[in-house]
């Protein structure tokens, strides 16, 4: 057997007695557990061997807890895409399997939650606003990856005692985020988290020494503000909940030597939609926003 080198997704066939298989790249993981054209599935999820292993719910009850959605846009590329398109993707990446990663909902004493803008030259997702996060490394737990990905982006370090963890949900996230920009080549499961804290966003914000190649930029973003960023539907012209917000937010801008200074950005950036077509946008990630109106339900 190969070595394992990195955490992937495996999938739990229905069938009795079945072990897990590896994903593949080119498989729709929402698709294969409601098997339609629905985007939104409810399932069990375990890190078992750096294995990270799917199953459709009621079939296991893994050690990472309650059943969970896993959701993926009405745009997800696997979604549409075609036996012609499939085909056309090169070889090596199609090998490539579902990576995992982890992305942290870090929520202070005072109901506010962490988001950080993407560094404008990283190659997936450049200045889009998401939570810390990132790859869970071999032999790592959730929460250790979680810590470690929050430590490493923003400086902010907290040790498993200072938080009270919950697992909110799944996306499905491909890049690029529609096959109007490009094949795919890129494809996680991102394993959102909810972290209690019992500081303010001022005290955690002191510690806020974040690493400029990844992170350009954050907010403390509270109920009202986050409601409005989940209004603006991707794929969807609904109306966007603007009442009582003020026209711009304060946010803490990271140049490039690592120096942080505030800035007002509209709050109509973080309410853009992903564009059909043409370059993206500066906006919050489809899957964040999944993710923060999970969160909403919990307050």
């Amino acid at each position: 057997m190969d070595a394992v080198r990195k955490v992937l997704v495996h999938v739990l066939s229905k069938e009795i007695r079945a072990a897990p298989q590896r994903a593949h790249f080119l498989q729709s993981i929402t698709g294969y557990f409601n098997n339609s054209m629905e985007d939104q599935a409810v399932v069990t999820c375990s890190l078992e061997d750096n294995r990270f292993i799917l199953s459709a719910a009621g079939q296991t009850s893994g050690p990472l807890g309650r059943h969970v959605p896993l959701k993926r846009a009405p745009f997800c590329p696997f979604k549409h895409l075609s036996v012609t398109e499939a085909a056309a993707i090169p070889l090596d990446v199609q090998q490539r399997g579902v990576d995992v990663g982890v992305a942290v909902l870090l929520q202070s004493a005072n109901q506010r939650v962490l988001l950080t803008r993407r560094a404008a030259g990283l190659r997936i997702f450049p200045n889009i606003w998401v939570p810390p996060g990132g790859h869970i490394e071999l032999d790592e737990q959730l929460l250790e990856a979680g810590l470690r990905e929050l430590r490493e982006e923003t400086g902010i370090k907290l040790e498993p005692e200072d938080v009270s963890p919950e697992l909110l949900g799944l996306w499905e996230s491909v890049y690029p985020a529609m096959l109007s920009r490009g094949k795919p080549h890129r494809h996680h499961i991102v394993t959102y988290m909810l972290l209690h804290t019992n500081y303010t966003h001022v005290q955690l914000q002191e510690q806020f020494s974040p690493c400029p190649e990844e992170v350009s930029g954050c907010l403390w973003a509270e109920p009202l503000l986050v409601r409005a960023m989940v209004s603006a539907v991707d794929g969807e012209e609904s109306d966007v909940l603007l009442a009582g917000l003020p026209p711009s937010v304060s946010v803490c801008e990271v140049s490039p030597d690592g120096s942080l200074a505030l800035s007002e950005l509209p709050v109509s950036v973080l309410c853009s939609r992903v564009p059909s077509s043409g370059p993206d946008v500066e906006r919050v990630s489809t899957g964040t926003k999944f993710a923060l109106e999970l969160w909403l339900e919990t307050l």
